[in-house]
C-alpha cells in the first residue's frame, strides 16, 4: 500500500502545474478515492487537498523570487484563475504578497515534498477483529460538531453533559447488539478530514428496534466492519487508537475504509482518568 501511495505522491510532484484529479491518484495507489483520503490525512496531518494546495505555493513562492516570470504568469501556472486569488493564496502560506516578496527577497515558507515508510517496532500488537454485522440502526441523541484531532472536543463534552441520566437509561434499555451499551457515532465527516470541520454526532445505542420520541435514528446498510481494542488514559486512548489504525493496521492488512458511520465504544475507570476504548469502522476487501 505505501509504495503504491508513494507513487501517487510522484504523480502530484510531476502535475504541480496541472490539474490533479483525486480519481486518478487513487487509481495510481491501488485504492479508492475515499480510502486515500483518509490514509493521506491520517499519515501526513493534513488533508490531500492542502498538500497539493502548499506544494505549489511552495514553488509558486521560489519562481516569484526567481523574478524571471511575471506575477500573473506564475498565477495561471500554478491554478490561479486571478493575480489577486494568487495574491491571497500567497500572503495565506507565506505571512506576505507576492509583489512584496518579490521587492524584498523575503524568506517564504515551504512545504517539503512527502514520501512515507512504514516503522516497524515490533513493541505492540494491535487487538482487532473483523465482523459481518447485518444492517442495524444508531438510536441516540444528535447533533453537529467540529472535528478535533487532538486533546478534549469540547462541543462534544457539552452535549453529553446536557443529556440527562434518564436518558440515558431508556436508550440503554433499546441496546440489543454490538457494541452493547451507549456507544458515540460519527458520520457524515468531511473528505478532507481537515481539524475543524463538521461531522454528525450521535450518541445512543445500536439496536435493532424503532428510536424512541425524541431520539434521532440512523439506518446502517450490512457490512463488514474491523473492531479495534485499545487501554490508555483519556482522550489519548481513542485519538493514539484512530491514528494508529491507519498508520499502522490499514498499511499492512488487505482492507480499506469504506464510507459509513464510525462507532466508539469507552468505558471509563472509576477516577475517569483510563479507558477500554472499542473502535467499529467500516471497512471493504482492498481489491473488492
Amino acid at each position: 500500500m505505501l509504495e503504491r501511495l508513494n507513487q501517487a505522491m510522484e504523480h502530484i510532484e510531476r502535475h504541480l502545474d496541472q490539474a490533479i484529479e483525486v480519481d486518478e491518484l487513487a487509481r495510481i495507489a491501488a485504492t479508492s478515492e475515499y480510502h486515500l483520503r483518509r490514509m493521506f490525512s491520517a499519515l501526513a496531518g493534513i488533508p490531500l487537498s492542502e498538500y497539493v494546495r502548499r506544494r505549489r505555493l511552495t514553488l509558486a513562492g521560489a519562481e516569484v523570487l526567481a523574478g524571471r516570470a511575471t506575477l500573473l504568469e506564475i498565477a495561471v501556472r500554478y491554478g490561479y484563475g486571478s493575480g489577486e486569488a494568487f495574491a491571497r493564496a500567497f500572503r495565506a502560506m507565506h505571512g506576505i504578497g507576492p509583489g512584496e516578496a518579490r521587492r524584498t527577497g523575503a524568506a517564504l515558507s515551504s512545504q517539503s515534498r512527502m514520501a512515507f515508510r512504514l516503522t516497524i517496532e515490533g513493541s505492540s500488537t494491535m487487538r482487532y477483529r473483523v465482523v459481518d454485522k447485518p444492517a442495524f440502526t444508531v438510536a441516540g441523541l444528535k447533533t453537529r460538531v467540529p472535528l478535533v484531532h487532538t486533546g478534549p472536543n469540547q462541543a462534544i463534552m457539552d452535549f453529553v453533559r446536557g443529556i440527562t441520566p434518564q436518558t440515558l437509561e431508556r436508550l440503554e434499555e433499546l441496546s440489543d447488539q454490538e457494541p452493547q451499551g451507549i456507544v458515540a457515532v460519527c458520520d457524515d465527516l468531511d473528505p478532507s478530514r481537515a481539524e475543524g470541520t463538521e461531522l454528525d454526532y450521535y450518541h445512543g445505542v445500536i439496536t435493532s428496534a424503532a428510536a424512541p420520541e425524541g431520539a434521532t435514528a440512523l439506518a446502517v446498510p450490512a457490512g463488514t466492519w474491523a473492531v479495534f481494542t485499545a487501554s490508555a488514559p483519556v482522550p489519548r486512548a481513542i485519538q493514539e487508537l484512530w491514528r494508529d489504525v491507519f498508520t499502522e493496521w490499514f498499511p499492512s492488512n488487505p482492507y480499506r475504509s469504506r464510507s459509513g458511520p464510525e462507532i466508539l465504544r469507552t468505558r471509563l475507570s472509576p477516577d475517569k482518568t483510563e479507558a477500554d476504548a472499542e473502535l467499529w469502522l467500516p471497512v471493504e476487501p482492498e481489491h473488492s
